[in-house]
């Protein structure tokens, strides 16, 4: 160890001996700037801001590895390896911090801080985080240009940063950068302009684009200005508005669109595969799981598949009742019973006077401390569950934590379920989600099969398709899929996010330019 503290000692004298250009007053009031982590909240801010979705999923895995590295950085290796900070006497008087941090020098709480959001950022959009990196790797230089850390204690900070982003992985796997396969459909109408085009905004589906200076359905159109656009408010029944759109679209030999949620997806999504219609997704949910798995992240996708008669043909889950021969629902997503929808139900009630994001949290506390087992048959045998989940189509990754699809068009149903009889397999599932082991946990059991069957049914009061609760009359269901019977429209090739960015920056001059004209 000599020999590198020795390099330590003369690398820092090095350091604080050197007179670099331009750095004073820049890099203390950086590290000064870093303190608590308020110049990356602050940077995550605007990217969340003034990016699009992919900056928002960027910013928030940023933040979530930034806490992670702070907690063992502070919290765990300063206090186990104890390391006192540099002698100052050679570092100039101008660059040293007014206040002297106390705490062991090892590691750089700044470092890793800085690390970690850096790689978090990365790890969502690689763009961002050439952006964001400069950034980082000053802040971990300023730390030893102000006199309060070694340059091992800056590497073992980032060292540190870069394995909390890593760990978050274990949470929230990344999205592929590619689209889930499905199998190519040439036979879908190119609408130039977006001529034969009828789509339906539901208004209601989503939250507020920070920074958006156009509603989904403005920027429809301008960018598909021959289309039909109708718009879903809190007075009109959707179902009722996607049954007119849907005729529309057949009189004109055309298409239906889609702007909103899952929900919106999953109800237009049976109407086209009923109708014979191809489909247009335009995301404008909170998730839209649907539309970032087949391919079309942002309105631009959509638009340009839709113009150049790109699409494909992916798989339509339906759930029917025993005895009958009429589905009573689709799913494009998913399907559950159990805890999961008696969640959503709560959280809807409460959402409306605190908000979604606390009303999720308040009704996962209150699902998780009085929700009890269901008793139900699956494929004929009894079981004790917690939740049920039936994915359309084989999610990853594995356990009971979804996150994303690598196909479309399997003909699969991904069947997950939480064992009632384990013990305290409620603490042990939470645990599990805590710790990252959910593909391990004993109390998680998960099958593929084409068809399920569920009976027994008395006690279950609802159920959840693509998140939205439904009554649960039905005593027996079966779950099965229709292969390939949706067309939906998705670019052969995806846009690169500068080419989107462009396209609404047109799209938006040539709204104002109309606007201006009239």
């Amino acid at each position: 160890m000599r020999p590198i503290s020795d390099l330590d000692r003369r690398l820092f004298a090095r350091v604080a001996a050197g007179r670099l250009r331009g750095a004073h007053p820049l890099l203390p009031r950086l590290t000064r700037a870093a303190n608590h982590g308020k110049l990356w909240f602050g940077t995550a801010g605007v990217l969340a801001g003034v990016g699009g979705r992919t900056a928002r999923r960027a910013a928030v895995r940023g933040v979530g590895a930034l806490a992670a590295a702070s907690l063992a950085s502070n919290l765990v290796v300063k206090w186990t390896v104890e390391r006192r900070r540099p002698v100052i006497d050679g570092v100039p008087l101008i660059r040293r911090l007014a206040k002297q941090p106390w705490t062991s020098s090892f590691p750089s709480g700044h470092s890793a801080s800085a690390a970690a959001f850096a790689t978090g950022v990365a790890l969502e959009s690689p763009g961002y985080g050439i952006l964001v990196a400069p950034l980082a790797a000053a802040v971990a230089f300023s730390r030893v240009y102000v006199g309060v850390h070694y340059p091992s204690d800056v590497l073992a900070g980032i060292a540190v940063g870069v394995g909390a982003a890593a760990l978050t992985c274990r949470w929230w796997p990344p999205r592929p950068t590619v689209p889930a396969r499905a199998r190519p459909r040439v036979s879908a109408p190119a609408l130039p302009e977006g001529e034969g085009l009828v789509v339906v905004v539901n208004r209601r589906s989503g939250v507020a684009t920070p920074g958006a200076t156009l509603t989904p359905a403005e920027q429809l159109r301008v960018l598909l200005p021959a289309a039909e656009i109708l718009e879903c408010g809190p007075e009109n029944d959707l179902g009722a508005l996607l049954d007119r759109a849907a005729r529309r679209a057949a009189e004109r030999a055309g298409a239906l669109g889609i702007c909103g949620g899952d929900g919106s997806v999953n109800a237009a999504a049976a109407l086209a595969a009923e109708r014979g219609l191809p489909l247009a997704v335009f995301p404008g949910g909170t998730f839209d799981h649907f539309a970032l798995d087949a391919g079309v992240p942002a309105l631009e996708d959509t638009v340009h598949a839709v113009t150049r008669g790109d699409a494909v043909a992916v798989d339509l889950a339906r759930v029917t009742p025993l005895p009958g021969d009429r589905p009573a629902g689709h799913f494009v997503n998913t399907f559950s019973l159990g805890m999961y929808p008696e969640l959503v139900r709560v959280r809807e009630s409460l959402e409306g006077r605190l908000g979604k994001w606390p009303a999720t949290a308040v009704a996962l506390a209150r699902v998780l401390r009085t929700a009890t087992p269901m008793e139900i048959e699956v494929n004929g045998h009894r079981r004790r569950l917690w939740v049920l989940f039936v994915g359309n189509g084989r999610y990853s990754p594995e356990g009971f934590g979804p996150a994303y699809r690598e196909r479309l068009d399997d003909g699969l149903l991904d069947v997950r379920a939480v064992d009632g009889d384990q013990p305290l397999a409620r603490t042990r599932l939470l645990a599990a989600a805590l710790t990252g082991t959910l593909g391990r946990s004993r109390v998680v059991t998960a099958r593929r099969m084409r068809r399920l069957t569920l009976s027994g049914l008395h006690d279950v009061d609802v159920r959840a398709y693509d998140g939205e609760v439904a009554p649960s009359p039905a005593q027996a269901l079966v779950i099965d899929k229709l292969p390939g019977a949706v067309t939906v429209y998705r670019p052969a090739q995806p846009l690169n996010e500068l080419a989107q960015r462009a396209r609404t920056a047109t799209a938006t001059a040539r709204f104002r330019r109309a606007v201006l004209r009239r």
